[in-house]
């Protein structure tokens, strides 16, 4: 029987003779019952299955590509280990992110430090592992990296993160690329062009090169496009006035995950024929010299590879009005749907072929009105402690995740070719008291 929401699971999803959902040979609902409830699990083969994809679809069309993870969307040091194995790079923006990366031995040379508000330690952390590129955001970071390189007596190399005015078409919580934006230098304000004046200048900065990032997930082929040509109609400018000759091009991340079963989106593919097309049909036009190509995929190597596991508990039905199925996770969990109305897709992992008889609200057990993972979705009549599977949950849930109303955070699990390893173990709670202070002082 074909089960349209399977393919949402990983792709190693399957079901066994007992009807349960099954990830990596491992039966989801028996990992459950050892591990716990809830549950997050993540498909090995997956992971490395996108990005090789990546690598495999930006590097037959343009040699001269680095593939960097965007740890944003999750990062732990299994996962970073992962990942460098992969021959990726590694997109950071914290010292934490960073701190992981290094105690891995990830490679210095292929992290790139973003972020908008970079503190002094973290810049100073950066010099002294000489990370590959930071990537910085704004006048402040430019004069107090420039600061910190000259105390060190080092030069960093740098790329400068541009603000194009292109709209991705995205939702306004992760739009990036537009004017109003907390990110970037402004090209059309003409701050782009003194940023590029002012690190030419500096005798402790190396300008290596160009970035832009417009936004997530990104669905269309096109704003790539029309980010590239503003940027490097820029960068031809740059190259007349001020002599500087772009060696880098970024633009940024942004590729989407296919989140719920109507959902089209472009595959890899389309976007590495859109964006080198690009970038070799402009350069040709403006007369530059061709740039190392670097994109930094997070949520389109990691959302389909992880699924969110639950055992559902309490069932509200109001006839006539909306029938609640509750769960032990959320909105601590999963923050997404709250923020961003973002979709998702459920299964009944321990009946995953029953027929959908009902319409259902999966609900949280936070206590909040808007703690509600999917509404309105077909389900099999469900009961209590039955298993709910969500897929798609790889990207920005963990990272997101909070111990709101002291719950703890679920274990991770990353399964593969039958065997299941603990990733990250389930929080105790006396975890959520280890760093209080009890004392009159």
């Amino acid at each position: 029987m074909k089960i349209k929401r399977m393919e949402l699971f990983p792709i190693t999803a399957e079901l066994n003779r007992q009807d349960h959902l099954v990830i990596g040979g491992c039966d989801c609902v028996s990992l459950l019952r050892r591990y716990g409830s809830p549950l997050y699990i993540f498909d090995e083969a997956t992971i490395r299955s996108q990005c090789r994809e990546f690598r495999r679809e930006f590097g037959v069309s343009y040699d001269n590509s680095t593939v960097a993870y965007a740890s944003k969307a999750f990062i732990s040091r299994p996962l970073a280990a992962i990942m460098e194995e992969e021959g990726m790079g590694l997109d950071v923006v914290s010292g934490g992110e960073m701190a992981v990366a290094l105690s891995v031995d990830f490679p210095t040379d292929r992290i790139y430090f973003h972020g908008n508000n970079k503190t002094p330690d973290e810049l100073r952390l950066a010099i002294s592992y000489n990370v590959g590129r930071v990537v910085v955001d704004n006048f402040y970071e430019l004069d107090l990296l420039n600061r910190l390189a000259e105390e060190k007596e080092t030069r960093v190399n740098i790329l400068l993160r541009l603000n194009p005015g292109v709209d991705p078409h995205t939702h306004r919580y992760t739009a990036t690329g537009m004017l109003d934006s907390k990110f970037g230098f402004p090209i059309g304000t003409g701050q782009a062009e003194a940023a590029v004046r002012r690190a030419l200048s500096s005798k402790h900065l190396k300008l290596r090169g160009l970035h832009f990032h417009l936004g997530s997930p990104i669905t269309e082929v096109a704003p790539y496009n029309q980010g590239l040509e503003v940027v490097l109609k820029f960068a031809a400018r740059m190259k007349k006035d001020q002599g500087y000759e772009m060696e880098e091009l970024s633009p940024g991340g942004g590729f989407p995950a296919r989140y719920v079963s109507s959902q089209k989106i472009p595959p890899v593919s389309e976007y590495a024929e859109a964006i080198v097309g690009g970038l070799v049909s402009l350069t040709r036009e403006l007369r530059l010299a061709r740039p190392k190509l670097i994109i930094e995929p997070g949520r389109g190597v990691v959302a389909r590879a992880g699924v969110a596991m639950y055992t559902a508990g309490a069932i509200k039905d109001i006839p006539g009005v909306r029938k609640y199925v509750c769960v032990d996770g959320g909105m601590g969990d999963n923050i997404r749907p709250v923020i961003y109305g973002a979709g998702y897709e459920a299964l009944l992992a321990n009946r995953a072929s029953a027929a959908y008889q009902e319409k259902v609200t999966i609900a949280g057990r936070y206590c909040e009105s808007g703690d509600i993972l999917i509404r309105d979705i077909k389900m099999p009549a469900i009961s209590p402690g039955d298993v709910l599977a969500i897929p798609v949950c790889g990207a920005y849930c963990i990272p997101m995740s909070s111990n709101y109303n002291m719950v703890p955070h679920p274990a991770v699990v990353m399964v593969n070719e039958g065997r299941a390893r603990l990733i990250r173990r389930r929080q105790k709670y006396s975890d959520l008291m280890k760093y209080d202070i009890m004392g009159k002082d």
